[in-house]
Parts: C-alpha cells; structure tokens; sequence
C-alpha cells in the first residue's frame, strides 16, 4: 500500500529518475486500479442480497449504497490522518494524527514529488475505496435481523477510528512495519480487520429466528444464486485493482505478477472449495464455491507480490478448502453468519497473512512468528474496538429488531418498500416464518394473483401485519 512516512529520501530518489510520462501512467494506472475497487461495492451488494431472502433486499441493498458514501466520507474527515499520520504520530507508532480533513500540503503533492507512483489526491481515493471494505464486510454477516440506523452508527466509527488505526500500524509506518509485518494488498489490515468485525456483529447480535431449532441447525436459503454469482464475478473483477493497484505503480512486471498469483488463488479457491463441499456435505455445493474464489481472493491478498504461480496455486486452493471447514464449524458453534463473511474474510485473512511466512520469497520461521504476531494484534484490536460499538449501541439504542419486524422482513418495517412488488414471501404476507423448510415460500401478488390494484413503485398494499410470535421456541 502506501509508502510509510519513514520513506522520503527513497522517494526522492525514484522521483528524479522519473520522465513526466512514466509518472502519468503509474498515476493512471492507480486511477483506473480506484475504479475497480469502487465496482467491488456492487459485487458486495449482489452477493449479500442474493444470499438473503427477498424481504430483506431493499434493506441490504440501501445499507451497501450508503456504506461506502460514509467510508468515504469519514475517510476525508479523519482516517487518512489517522492512518497516515506522517511524523505525528501521538503515541509511540501504535497511535497518529496529521489533522482533520484532506488537502495536498503544497503543490508538490501533486506531481512525483509526493509519491513516484501517484498524487496526493489519487492516494486518498484509493485507500478511501479501501476503507468502506471493512463495514461492508460486517454488513452481510448481520443481515436480516440488524437495526438500520444503529447499523450505519457502527458504520460510521468502525471505519472513521478503528480500521484506520489498525491500518497505521503496517501501512502508515507503525510498530509492526519495522518489525518486518508483510500485508502486500491487506488479507489481515483489510479483510481482516472486517472480519473480526462481523464475529463480534454476530455474536451481539444472536441467530436469525428459525436459523437454529431446538438444538439443530436449519438453513435458511439465500434467494437469487444467479445474483450472488453475478456478486463473486464482480468482486474477482474488482480484486485485479484491489491488488494490481496495490503495487502502487504500473510498473509492468510487479502488476503481471500479481494479478497472476491472484487470479491463480481464485481459480484454485473454487476448485478446493468444489471438493471441499463435496467430501464433507457429500454435495457439490455452489454457494461454497463462490466464497472458495473468495477465500482463495483473500488468502493471496497478503503475499500477491512474494508468491509464484505455484505457491499461489496452493495458498488459494487450501483456502477454498478452509472456507467449508469454517463454515461448517460456525454452523456447529450456532454463529449465524447469512453470507460466509467470517469464514471467508477472518479465517482465510489469517490464513493468507500466516501464508506468507509458509510460501514465497519470505518464507521462514521468524517471518512466520511475525506475521502471527501482527495477525493476533490487529485481531485484538479490531474485534475490541467492534464489540465496544455493538455493546454501547446495543446498551442504549438497541441493535436488533423486533421479532415481528424480523419475520415481516426489514424492506417493509425499515423502508416501507418492496424489491419485488409483485412477489412475496408467505411468512412476510401471513406471519409465518419458514421454519419447517429452508427456502422461503413465494407467492405471486400481482394483478393475476389478486383483484385488488397491484403495488405501486415498489410500495406493499395494506394488509394484515403479523403480530409478534411467542418466545417459547424461538430459539434465539
């Protein structure tokens, strides 16, 4: 990512040797790297709504549009300070602040002079594209059953404070920096950090109603794997920008390389998670494909720079592989996570992270005991600071929502809007949460289905609204 602070005099140098024509490309280059990380918000938006139920699309899809207007926005306020504090730093290298807002500190920012790679603007959009990652992350492990505005709270602070922080200590030039932590594109800085976020989420937050009964698992079935797909495809395409513009330059063999390593542990993330499903649920199981590219994504992101084709080959396939293993372990732990963000961005950060002491140019036990140690503190730190903001919201303002408005869907009680105004679910028309099946019951409501006018815009007819169900087997 950024060059630390502690760098000037090799930017300098690189500066000189610099041709005005060389340093417009590199720039370009970071800026059409920007562009495909923005795209990655939309493949997080139709992967989260394809994996949950169609009363809560609405719902999902508006906290995906807001998300990143806030990262971005509480990004320009204080994170990029904060997690490039320069030589301001506050306390030790664990803690910095260069000042409030965003603005280049003289016209040098914006030619090589700043960085050989970049201006001083195209810095802070890219990270700002960066930063709404981390409660995007969050945001699918909670869905269907978290309140909005407290939801947008967390939002809000999770990315202002604590993943720049965390981001300062590696990429900023902290404590771990000097220690040797290698991080190239953020499998722990990024991924990480929203991961040990959505654990803390889900754990606040309990089960989904039906998730678990009486002891026994019971899934409940996204509702569009055509749109989750369409989510992973968008994601992959986004990540060639994610780690191609993580080399921070155009430079023509690093880039090659790593959108080669990526899209080698993608590749193979959905072959070991393809036969992953099938020894251990005995199914060739797409959803679990989908988040093995997704794990094999992550679990490259730390070492994309170090690794060969081989070695990314093997990182990404036995990731596809943890992503079953994690999935079914958290199913046997009662987490309910709706789109596999905790197997996919925690477990397989770590991973990718400890990756990097196993494989690659740096590979050896003391990077190893390194890379585990920068592992366990931004994982400290982040699931802290996450459980911090979910228990004060909790405390005060409440961060679930009623049964009843659970079972009637959020698109309804949240927005009083519909995604499919000619659809609905039975349990969000009568009040009958599917807990004797897995896949939600849908019901044609338009002009053919019933005599009354069809919704307009989106918006539900009045009807009966269910009332709020008996505690006793709830299951929660």
């Amino acid at each position: 990512m950024s060059l630390p602070s502690s760098a000037p005099l090799a930017t300098a140098s690189l500066a000189q040797d610099l041709t005005p024509e060389m340093f417009t490309v590199n720039n370009l280059w970071m800026m059409i790297a920007t562009a495909l990380v923005f795209v990655m918000h939309l493949g997080f938006a139709a992967l989260e709504t394809g994996l949950t139920r169609p009363k809560n699309s609405v719902n999902v899809l508006f906290k995906n549009t807001v998300i990143p207007a806030i990262g971005l926005l509480t990004y320009a306020l204080v994170g990029f300070n904060l997690m490039y504090p320069g030589d301001a730093w506050l306390a030790g290298e664990w803690l910095g602040f260069a000042g409030v807002g965003v603005a280049p500190s003289s016209a040098a920012d914006l030619t090589a002079a700043y960085n050989p790679g970049y201006t001083y603007w195209t810095d802070f959009l890219f990270q700002g594209m960066f930063a709404a990652t981390a409660a995007t992350i969050v945001s699918g492990a909670v869905a269907e059953r978290v309140r909005l505005g407290p939801f947008l709270t967390f939002s809000a602070l999770f990315v202002a404070l604590f993943y720049p922080i965390a981001g300062s200590w590696h990429w900023g030039g902290g404590w771990p920096a000097d220690r040797g932590f290698h991080d190239f594109a953020g499998s722990t800085t990024v991924h990480g950090v929203g991961g040990w976020g959505a654990l803390a989420g889900v754990l606040f937050l309990g089960p989904r109603i039906g998730r678990f009964v009486n002891g026994q698992s019971r899934p409940i079935f996204g509702h569009s794997m055509p749109l989750a797909t369409i989510g992973v495809f968008l994601l992959w395409f986004g990540w060639f920008g994610f780690n191609g513009g993580s080399v921070l330059s155009a430079d023509p063999a690093a880039v090659s390389l790593v959108l080669v390593t990526t899209s080698l542990a993608a590749s193979a993330g959905a072959i070991g998670a393809m036969i992953g499903s099938a020894l251990f649920i005995e199914k060739p199981d797409l959803s679990m494909v989908l988040n093995g590219i997704l794990g094999g994504l992550v679990g490259i992101t730390a070492g994309a720079d170090l690794m060969s084709a081989n070695e990314a080959i093997v990182i990404g396939g036995i990731a596809g592989m943890i992503v079953v293993g994690a999935v079914i372990a958290l199913d046997r732990l009662r987490l309910d996570d709706p789109v596999g963000a905790i197997a996919v961005h925690l477990v397989c950060g770590v991973w990718g992270t400890l990756a990097v002491g196993l494989f690659g140019v740096k590979a050896g036990l003391g990077q190893l005991g390194v890379q585990a140690i920068g592992v366990v503190a931004v994982g400290a730190f982040a699931f802290a600071g996450a459980s911090v903001l979910f228990l004060g919201l909790r405390s005060t303002v409440g961060i679930r929502v009623s049964a009843r408005e659970e079972l009637t869907g959020l698109d309804i009680e949240e927005h009083g809007y519909l995604a499919y105004p000619y659809f609905q679910e039975a349990d969000a028309l009568g009040g009958l949460e599917s807990l004797t099946i897995g896949a939600p019951v849908v019901v044609a409501s338009g002009p053919s289905a019933s005599a009354g006018p069809p919704p307009s815009a989106g918006r539900p007819t009045a009807g009966p609204r269910p009332s709020d169900p008996p505690a006793q087997g709830d299951d929660r």
